[in-house]
């Protein structure tokens, strides 16, 4: 068994405030094992610390672990009694002590044993080097240099575990309350200067967080009350904010870096300044408030006040070093940490610019999305999803992912959605479509490889044609619940260069959902894509199931079921995630004609309009309709050499579509007075809920839409 006896040594930085417990995270004290000497016979046992009679009367106790002579016939002790071991005999075996204390904290360092005289910084019950008596029970201050080392090298470790500038401020108070001090108050300038930006205007300190010892501490046997003294009210102290005045004391204490004694001439009226007109009330008298200054790589960023009650030994000369350690440790992270801000911000504004903010409102189908980014430390990345209207009431939808998620795979991908949008506005099929995107990422450069899919649904038809580049591909789910893995041609990645890209065509049932992805959902460094398209296509049928065969699965709520197929390993890269509900149009809900470019041609179509109306119980909407029917249909006939196609859309709206064999495009136009036209797009205008006009690969088509009643 082992024959040690666990004593207790309070470190200098963290002196134990009354009430605080060896329990507590912050205040903790050190405990080190002490061998106990041997008594000669007849000694009585060692005492490890005075009683309180003795402590009134003055009298010393001997050190712990040595043993005293027992007197002779009344004879008093002798003061000068020596152990009878040496201090590397062996000692002897005693009973264990049950009170067995509990282990310090990390944040302490632990301290070297020794003798207790050194190790409390006593000699003969007087404190080492002022000379002064110790109160009994009263805590040591620390007087050896390797601890401080020691306090701030573990102080500084903690202030650096902080990434944001809330944590760095936090990891400061944590560390050195109550282990350097009872109070601390942290003021950070307003605004915070990024890197090299040379502030505006005044200087500003604004209070970020203040910490102190609670008034009720954890001990081992329950709560004990702590001393109350002259209050340290942090309420009455501190101010929120403070304007430091050019050439100003507290203007002079900043400048000058260094930490400075509350009581120091400099400090004097500067404390006031920074804490309010009552700070020379409450705040300690004394060397027991620090005000040290945080200066960042380039200028002052704030100011730390260390404070110490009344009843706790006040700082001392070295204590300064400590402030200025940890002052300077915090204000280099904070510093680190606004710019880290900063960069997270302008990541995030790149990736929300660079995404859709809101998907269209398209006809005939439903849309959801997703994105994730790899990690909260890479907040870009290179996958993409967007979903653009076409001519005819189609919807294109799109789906891609540039190697890498960095800022450079962002802007690519940027360039990238850009190109993407700007073809498909010329109407161009999937297959040129990638074909264009892949001369435009070897335009970029030899390396920007990217993977895409298009595809393009048409509700009338009820098909979607699909163009892949390398991408995995799509899943479909049916209305009855059955999953499918579509067959698409895989093709190259974008940017290979010299590859031919090929398109399918695939019935779109109603009821159904296509669901668009990129790599991240399906692969990690746990399973390959296959097997992860397999698990998806399985979640996806799981999901439906749920519903039943009749009714499809909410979309928010079956992107919300898919990404939950991911583990806590499966979060590699980003992910894009786009699902699409065909609706469709119904066959009974379409007009379509063909009109001769003739004079009769307005006149005829007016009458088709109005019996297609007619027989969908929309009359109401006749003269508007035929107004703006003839006023189109009069402008393509004009020009175009081929037949031209009337077509009429009954969705939550009515849309007029004319399409023609011209490829320049109305412009809207103020006429003059003396105008015989140019009269019918403003009517178009003002009459119709929306309207617009598209060029096609051979022509273009103009249409409006009016609210049904």
């Amino acid at each position: 068994m082992d024959s040690t006896r666990v004593t207790e040594h309070p470190t200098s930085h963290e002196r134990p405030q009354s009430g605080a417990g060896p329990a507590d995270a912050r205040g903790a004290v050190l405990r080190t094992q002490e061998p106990l000497r041997a008594a000669p016979a007849g000694a009585l046992p060692a005492q490890a610390r005075m009683s309180d009679a003795q402590a009134r009367t003055g009298d010393t106790a001997a050190e712990p672990g040595t043993a005293t002579p027992c007197p002779k016939n009344g004879e008093a002790p002798s003061e000068h009694a020596q152990p009878a071991l040496s201090e590397h005999s062996q000692p002897a075996a005693t009973e264990p002590d049950p009170h067995r204390p509990r282990p310090a904290p990390e944040t302490i360092p632990a301290q070297p044993g020794g003798e207790a005289e050194r190790s409390t910084g006593t000699v003969g019950g007087l404190e080492r080097r002022s000379g002064q008596g110790v109160p009994p029970g009263a805590p040591m201050p620390m007087r050896r240099d390797g601890d401080r080392l020691r306090f701030v090298g573990a102080a500084t470790r903690r202030i650096a575990r902080g990434i944001d500038l809330d944590e760095i401020v936090m990891g400061l108070c944590r560390a050195t309350v109550p282990t350097f001090s009872d109070a601390i108050l942290v003021y950070l300038r307003e605004p915070l200067p990024v890197g090299d930006e040379r502030p505006t205007g005044p200087m500003l300190l604004r209070l970020r967080r203040t910490d102190r010892i609670p008034e009720e501490r954890d001990t081992e046997g329950g709560f004990m009350p702590a001393l109350q003294p002259e209050p340290l009210d942090l309420a009455v102290v501190t101010a929120e904010q403070c304007e430091v005045r050019p050439g100003g004391a507290l203007a002079e204490v900043l400048r000058g870096v260094r930490p400075v004694f509350a009581d120091a001439p400099a400090a004097h009226d500067a404390l006031p300044e920074l804490l309010g007109p009552d700070a020379q009330l409450t705040v300690p008298t004394g060397q027991r408030a620090i005000l040290a200054p945080l200066r960042g790589r380039r200028r002052v960023i704030g100011a730390a006040v260390f404070l110490r009650r009344p009843e706790r030994m006040a700082f001392e000369q070295d204590d300064l070093l400590v402030a200025a350690q940890l002052a300077t440790h915090s204000a280099l992270g904070i510093d680190k940490a606004v710019l880290y801000g900063r960069e997270a911000y302008i990541a995030d504004e790149l990736q929300r610019t660079m995404l859709p903010e809101a998907l269209p409102k398209c006809t005939g189908v439903r849309l959801a999305h997703r994105y994730l980014p790899a990690a909260e430390t890479a907040r870009v990345g290179g996958d993409w999803y967007d979903a653009i209207p076409l001519p005819g009431s189609r919807v294109a939808l799109v789906v891609g992912d540039v190697m890498g998620h960095s800022m450079t795979s962002a802007a690519i991908m940027g360039q990238l959605r850009t190109t993407a949008q700007t073809l498909a506005g010329l109407d161009l099929p999937p297959q040129e479509v990638l074909h264009h995107l892949d001369e435009q990422a070897q335009r970029l450069g030899t390396d920007r490889m990217a993977t895409c899919l298009y595809a393009v649904y048409d509700p009338v038809s009820h098909r979607i044609t699909i163009a892949n580049a390398g991408h995995p591909p799509p899943v479909l789910l049916h209305l009855g619940g059955r999953a499918e893995v579509l067959r698409v041609p895989p093709g190259a990645p974008i940017g290979v260069g010299g590859v031919d890209f090929e398109a399918v065509e695939l019935d779109a049932p109603a009821g159904g959902t296509l669901l668009l992805y990129t790599d991240g959902l399906v692969e990690s460094r746990l399973r390959d894509v296959w097997t992860g398209i397999e698990q998806l296509r399985e979640k996806l049928a799981a999901t439906a199931q749920l519903t039943g065969p009749d009714h499809p699965p909410p979309l928010e709520a079956l992107c919300d079921e898919v990404l939950d197929m991911l583990g806590p390993g499966d979060r590699d890269d980003d992910i894009a995630l786009l699902a699409a509900r065909f609706d469709g149009i119904a066959p009974s809900d379409v007009a379509y004609w063909f009109l001769e470019p003739e004079e009769m041609a307005p006149g005829r179509a007016r009458r088709l309009a109005r019996h297609a109306l007619s027989r969908w119980g929309l009359e109401e909407l006749t003269d508007s309709v035929e107004l703006l029917i003839s006023e189109v249909v009069t402008n393509a006939v004009r020009y175009a050499t081929r037949p031209v196609t009337l077509r009429l859309l009954r969705t939550d709206v009515l849309r007029c579509e004319v399409t023609d064999d011209v490829p320049q495009l109305p412009r809207l136009r103020q006429a003059r007075a003396t105008d015989e036209g140019g009269r019918g797009l403003y009517l178009v205008n003002r009459l119709a809920k929306r309207w617009g006009a598209t060029r096609l690969s051979a022509g273009k088509v103009v249409w409006f839409e009016l609210n049904q009643a």
